[in-house]
């Protein structure tokens, strides 16, 4: 029998009192009312946590409002997510470590293209040819050095901006060197911040926006009240056609100061163009310095100390985002190494990257020091944001058709309108190369090279582990004890491969004479989605027969995940390994095993993937450990150990449950962590700029890049390494 809750109605208000069905929800109740006052909670939850969200983003998305793209992947912006949707939707990525599995991730969303659509035909046209998509990754590799040197542009532009307020009353006896070393000083401050974590900063400076807007906003009013109300013509687009109608090569390059405008309030007074800001602080006199004359003499200073404020709220916007896209790139391969902390348990995203906090700060401090002057570091901040729109632009159309599959009509009107507008502004841009507008193309042409020879030593890494794969036949030839002597104990063998055995395990076992019981080999894969979900991570698999006690395990990872600093990677990792016993011991016929993914069930799709038409072994699984299976097994995680058993299943057997006791001894005997370190050289007779990108750039970022096994958050005391030198 069922119950319900009702709300009385309230005779005055005539409507249901919340505090009253807070009391109502209290009191008991059955199952149905209960989960009646679970959803209520869980939604009232989830609105205080939105306007505390929305609080928060207006102290740090306030200064990135408009470079940020529309488009994005479930919530991630940048370049690099664009271009994991495009991965989703086409094979363009250059390291070929796809699998089928992959695309059964619930995360893992795409369209399907009818044969003779033009989003199919575009799909060809991408995978046709290997420099398309090398062409592609550049591309997103621009944007994305872009948006680094927006990272280091922003802070230098807005805090001096801000700072050279000390001066307006006293030009004289306040120096440009003066008004540098506080600017510096309060950079300093600023990225000293920045390992509290965006929750915290974001609760800091969204009081100090709300008090900016509130401030800008009544001094504007009050000066179009007192001096001239005519200002409010200049919002008539009349003007602006006068203005470039009277022509001149200087009007025409006023158009690149305009940047500043449409960014949106990165440098809120550092250039007259700011087409919102003169609006409310237009003042007759002294239009260089505009705003600072248009505030009230008795409440200057209070007002500068909030203006300071306001522009480091500006400077924490692309901040954030610097680190949000480099640990996009990091996930994709595009980055050397570095350390990624979490800064907020309650929001994936919220990182802080230590290392390129203080390289970010250095550069900043150089060109603020370095200029002393903010027109010019407007100049090199506007070449760097149409840059970003350009290359946006061009992701989009590709968007467009891949992935919304618009019509190609739209697509040319789209095209056609957007750059229209971004050209004539980076023809403007052009003109001030000379004027600062170099800056972000060198910081830009620097870090392309770090991340692009970073990618191409990761890929000929992957290339080379993919060619040098050991034969199964020669390990089943070895015979259960691999030639060697089977010591206690578990060997984790690290390795990109996420099928066959690596080199590393041939070079390991030919030059010891012993190795562990049981060996897993661990490929940790990042894909090209957002997030994996916990219960979906692991893939576990059998190699060779049972008494080889051989498996793999890949540990499937999204650009935004991160490994936590705990035990919990490896407790996951057995627990799955565990259930797979279990699992295959219930599998009628099971003499070897398939692949599962600890989430679901080999569905029939990916049966049929393992063979060809003519019903042998498709050669990428033609592995002689691999058999077809008649049942299918679904649980949702190793937690939850939940199992539905279809066709002839059978209980746990005493081989199963021998063979768990087995591991878990081995396991009490101890765990070692292989890991390979390998050295890339480039051949004798390779071209002189690939010696100095392999041997020279290359070997200097693994010199100075973080561990892999820091990265994963190996224990030392456990860590094994094995040397390989290969050339290429």
């Amino acid at each position: 029998m069922t119950s319900r809750v009702e709300v009385e109605e309230d005779s005055d208000n005539n409507k249901g009192s919340m505090w009253d069905l807070d009391q109502k929800l209290d009191q008991p109740m059955d199952e149905e009312a209960g989960r009646l006052r679970n959803t209520y909670r869980e939604k009232k939850f989830s609105q205080l946590l939105l306007l505390r969200l929305a609080f928060q983003s207006l102290g740090v998305v306030y200064g990135d409002l408009g470079t940020s793209p529309l488009a994005n992947d479930n919530g991630q912006g940048g370049t690099f997510a664009l271009y994991s949707l495009l991965c989703r939707h086409a094979n363009v990525r250059t390291i070929p470590n796809q699998h089928r599995t992959d695309e059964e991730l619930t995360t893992y969303s795409r369209s399907t293209f009818h044969e003779q659509s033009f989003a199919a035909k575009t799909q060809r046209w991408l995978e046709r040819y290997a420099f398309r998509k090398n062409a592609l990754l550049i591309l997103v590799l621009v944007g994305t050095c872009m948006v680094i040197g927006d990272g280091i542009l922003t802070p230098a532009i807005s805090v001096l901006s801000a700072s050279g307020g000390i001066k307006v009353n006293h030009p004289k006896l306040i120096s440009n060197d003066v008004v540098t070393v506080v600017a510096v000083v309060i950079l300093v401050g600023l990225f000293s911040m920045q390992h509290y974590g965006t929750d915290k900063v974001g609760w800091l400076f969204a009081p100090i926006v709300l008090l900016w807007f509130l401030l800008i906003g009544g001094i504007g009013l009050f000066n179009i009240w007192k001096y001239d109300t005519s200002v409010l013509k200049a919002f008539s687009p009349v003007y602006i056609y006068r203005y470039l109608r009277r022509g001149g090569k200087y009007r025409w390059t006023s158009l690149g100061g305009i940047m500043l405008s449409i960014t949106g309030i990165e440098a809120l007074f550092a250039d007259l163009a700011h087409f919102p800001l003169l609006i409310l602080c237009k003042t007759r006199e002294h239009v260089v310095d505009a705003f600072y004359r248009s505030i009230p003499e008795s409440i200057y200073w209070p007002v500068f100390i909030v203006a300071t404020a306001a522009a480091v709220v500006a400077s924490q916007a692309t901040i954030s985002a610097t680190f949000s896209i480099i640990k996009q790139a990091l996930a994709l391969g595009c980055f050397p190494r570095v350390k990624v902390v979490h800064t907020s348990k309650k929001f994936l995203g919220q990182i802080y990257i230590p290392d390129m906090n203080w390289i970010l700060m250095i550069l900043c401090i150089c060109v603020t020091a370095g200029f002393q002057n903010q027109s010019q570091i407007g100049n090199a901040y506007g070449t760097a944001v149409v840059i970003v729109m350009l290359v946006t632009t061009f992701l989009m159309i590709l968007i467009m058709l891949l992935v919304w599959r618009c019509h190609w009509i739209l697509v040319v009107l789209f095209t056609g309108l957007s750059l229209v507008v971004e050209c004539t502004y980076f023809s403007a841009v052009l003109f001030k190369i000379d004027q600062g507008g170099w800056v972000p193309l060198v910081i830009a042409a620097a870090f392309l090279v770090i991340m692009y020879v970073w990618h191409y030593g990761t890929l000929k890494r992957y290339e080379f582990e993919m060619h040098s794969k050991v034969s199964m036949a020669w390990i089943v030839g070895l015979g259960p004890s691999l030639g060697l002597v089977r010591v206690p104990g578990i060997g984790l063998v690290y390795t990109e491969l996420a099928s066959g055995v690596p080199h590393i395990f041939s070079h390991f076992i030919t030059n010891l004479p012993a190795i562990h019981s049981v060996v897993v080999f661990v490929c940790v894969k990042y894909l090209p989605v957002y997030t994996v979900p916990e219960e979906e991570r692991f893939l576990v698999k059998r190699i060779g027969p049972k008494n080889f006690h051989m498996f793999r395990c890949v540990a499937r990872y999204g650009y935004k995940d991160l490994h936590k600093k705990d035990d919990d990677f490896e407790k996951k990792l057995f627990e799955s390994l565990f259930l797979f016993v279990r699992l295959e011991s219930m599998m009628e016929g099971f003499s070897d095993s398939d692949e599962y993914s600890l989430y679901g069930q080999e569905t029939e799709r990916s049966r049929e993937a393992l063979l060809n038409s003519n019903g042998n072994m498709s050669p990428a699984f033609a592995d002689p450990t691999i058999s077809s299976i008649d049942s299918i097994v679904q649980f949702k995680s190793p937690s939850q150990a939940n199992l539905t058993v279809r066709s002839s299943g059978q209980r746990s057997s005493q081989a199963e449950v021998d063979e768990r006791e087995f591991l878990n001894n081995c396991r009490d005997a101890g765990v070692v962590h292989i890991m390979g370190n390998t050295v890339v050289r480039a051949r004798r007779d390779s071209r002189f700029y690939k010696k100095i990108a392999v041997d020279y750039i290359y070997a200097f970022l693994r010199k100075i890049c973080r561990e892999n096994s820091m990265i994963l958050n190996v224990p030392h005391e456990s860590l094994l390494n094995v040397g390989q030198v290969f050339y290429v």
